[in-house]
């Protein structure tokens, strides 16, 4: 993965990070396929969480969403 753009996915996560490590978790990259699909890892207390599916609709895709619209605009 172009090291640009994981300091910019890096970058999106982390304006979520601490939401995620209040609750005891975590997200890492795992990797970003060639035609852009990006795969995430929530670690820790959200790995296991009942609303771990919302947290990455609602909370992480939105904040790497986000973040690119923002970037790209």
């Amino acid at each position: 993965m172009d090291q640009t753009l994981r300091s910019r996915i890096e970058v999106a996560l982390d304006s979520i990070r601490p939401y995620l490590e209040a609750d005891g978790g975590n997200v890492k990259i795992v990797e970003l396929t060639e035609d852009m699909v990006l795969r995430l890892e929530l670690l820790g207390a959200c790995g296991t969480c009942p609303m771990s599916t919302m947290t990455l609709k609602a909370g992480v895709e939105e904040a790497v969403n986000g973040r690119f619209l923002r970037l790209h605009a």
